[in-house]
């Protein structure tokens, strides 16, 4: 794999939010895109738009990282030469509820994907973390070398592959693997075809505020007012989606020319409370948001914060979308689609689930 040329890249978990925002970015870029997923959290409208929107075919397979047959028929296939991996389960709530279905499905479905990538001699991953990783550890910014605490089964799922990633690449030096800590992703493509689409109740803020403001639930729930910041709520580094689509592009071109195992936090330094993101969705929406006070959330920092200084200086990347990017995109696609994909469609030239 070489810098400046088309690459052959598997996407584990495609079908997701952030995996569409990213395949868009690569096949602007030229690089060819097989997708796997088990469309247990997602639905595959979202790679028909963006085709549509990129003029260019995914190749989209159903079918689950755990099962080894699937995975070697798409290496068999041919000419896969980096992952970018996805998929996963990513509910802190639901993950201390059903920490079993976690870690078989974060950690061993990971570990069946690394061998089987071995065995094909495919060494070159991005992979998928977050900034869970680090806990409530009251040092701001978060910096990549601070020591990780995960404080729930969902974030110690990314820690415990975090791990296994280290120890692999320190085992053998052929492979080449980026590690991106993603802060809070938000917004949409500001074409309004693809955003966020929760199935189910939104686990996070601003999918909720979206979801209040088109009339689909009465209220946001505020989990505490009573942190030591500006205005008692928690402060949280938002980050667009596409800066973030824009990242992992730049980790696979950094990976092409660079051996070893590196990490970087992929955020943009700012922090904004809840109550901040309420009022700027409403101005971005020109609606009313009503929200209820409620007790804290177990576990739940006053502040998370990104020291992105590492990306900038290794990708020469820098999250350049404004809050107010991040609330009108968001509106964008909530608005044009009130219901997300609801209506799954067959993908041109979709071959039959692993």
């Amino acid at each position: 794999m070489s810098e400046g040329r088309n690459v052959k890249i598997l996407i584990t978990g495609g079908c997701g939010y952030i995996g569409s925002h990213t395949i868009l970015r690569l096949l602007e870029a030229g690089h060819d895109i097989t997708v796997i997923d088990n469309l247990t959290n997602s639905l595959p409208e979202s790679l028909l738009r963006v085709e549509k929107l990129t003029g260019r075919e995914v190749s989209f397979v159903e079918g689950d990282i755990a099962d080894t047959s699937c995975l070697q028929k798409i290496f068999d296939q041919g000419n896969i030469e980096a992952v970018i991996h996805f998929a996963g389960f990513k509910a802190v709530g639901e993950s201390v509820a059903q920490p079993l279905s976690y870690y078989r499905n974060n950690v061993s479905g990971t570990l069946n994907l690394l061998e089987t990538m071995d065995a094909y001699g495919i060494r070159n991953l991005v992979f998928s973390s977050s900034a869970t990783v680090y806990g409530t550890n009251p040092d701001m910014p978060l910096k990549e070398d601070l020591p990780l605490q995960a404080t729930n089964p969902y974030g110690r799922t990314k820690q415990h592959v975090e791990q296994i990633l280290t120890d692999l690449q320190a085992a053998d030096a052929r492979w080449r693997i980026a590690l991106l800590r993603y802060f809070n992703p938000v917004g949409a493509h500001p074409s309004g075809l693809i955003g966020e689409d929760p199935q189910g109740p939104p686990n996070n803020l601003f999918p909720f505020v979206t979801q209040v403001a088109v009339g689909h639930r009465d209220r946001v729930h505020v989990f505490g007012n009573d942190y030591v910041t500006p205005d008692g709520t928690g402060v949280r580094d938002y980050i667009h989606v596409m800066d973030l689509a824009a990242g992992h592009a730049a980790a696979l071109n950094f990976l092409a020319e660079h051996q070893g195992l590196h990490t970087w936090n992929l955020g943009t330094g700012r922090g904004y409370s809840v109550l901040e993101i309420i009022q700027a969705f409403e101005a971005a929406s020109g609606t009313t948001i009503p929200y209820e006070l409620v007790d804290r959330r177990p576990g739940d920092a006053p502040i998370s914060l990104a020291d992105p200084s590492r990306a900038l200086y290794d990708l020469g990347w820098k999250a350049s979308e404004t809050l107010e990017d991040m609330c009108a995109d968001a509106w964008r696609w909530q608005q044009n689609n009130p219901d997300g994909y609801r209506t799954k469609t067959s993908l041109p030239g979709e071959g039959p689930p692993c």
